[in-house]
């Protein structure tokens, strides 16, 4: 019986207090092979990578740059990109390999037989924010809600594609920022993108340091003015 293999690609940057227990909860997800493409760490990052048995790829910041970097080496059929401060169960990949699987090996209705199909296969997961508050499930769900309604997963809710449908695409756009949302909307034209029910664990760092109403307007007040032509070289000034 074939066998699907995932590539789980992970950016980083000064991720020494995390990379270590990510690359182990990737692995124990069900990883086959864990890339960290770092973007010019100053602390223990890549050292923890490399002890932690990844296969790590230096290049120059910028998530964009680092992700395509990363997808560039990855070998498997199915590349999955995740945040260094986000987690999963072990074995939690197991329903998506079978449903890759599945899906990849379907026949497409209305075909001619001999005319050869690529599957698109891409989407990401529901949101556990690592806090116990009530707003956190409310962000949770209109993250979720934004991917069923407007098929655009984030970054942080673990995007993942088929090797094929990401190379036709183009990858990842070397922007500064927004990269999760440039490959999104390319993707999106092919197919809508599909909600997994596995849930990946999210660090509530970013909530917690600037607040939930403010990191949340701050959001939408950057995703507005992308959508307005607002360059990702502002739009990154912005964000950080």
């Amino acid at each position: 019986m074939a066998t699907v293999q995932i590539s789980v690609i992970i950016p980083t940057l000064n991720e020494g207090a995390n990379i270590e227990s990510a690359v182990k909860a990737a692995r124990a997800a069900g990883a086959s092979q864990i890339i960290v493409s770092d973007g010019g760490s100053d602390d223990a990052t890549v050292r923890l990578a490399e002890k932690a048995g990844a296969l790590v790829v230096l290049g120059t910041t910028g998530r964009g740059n680092q992700l395509q970097q990363g997808a560039d080496l990855a070998d498997a059929d199915l590349l999955l990109f995740l945040h260094a401060d986000c987690r999963f169960e072990a074995d939690a990949w197991e329903s998506l390999k079978a449903d890759f699987l599945k899906h990849m090996t379907e026949s497409p209705a209305k075909k001619p037989a001999k005319q050869p199909v690529h599957h698109v296969y891409w989407g990401a997961f529901e949101q556990r924010i690592n806090d116990s508050r009530w707003r956190f499930r409310l962000l949770e769900r209109g993250n979720a809600l934004r991917i069923r309604w407007r098929g655009m997963p984030f970054g942080d809710q673990a995007m993942f594609v088929d090797r094929v449908s990401f190379q036709q695409v183009g990858g990842f756009p070397q922007v500064p920022l927004m990269e999760d949302v440039g490959l999104s909307q390319r993707l999106r034209r092919r197919r809508w993108p599909i909600l997994r029910r596995e849930v990946v664990i999210v660090d509530a760092r970013r909530w917690q340091a600037r607040g939930v109403i403010k990191q949340t307007l701050r959001n939408w007040v950057i995703q507005l003015a992308h959508l307005l032509g607002v360059s990702e070289s502002t739009l990154s000034s912005w964000y950080r």
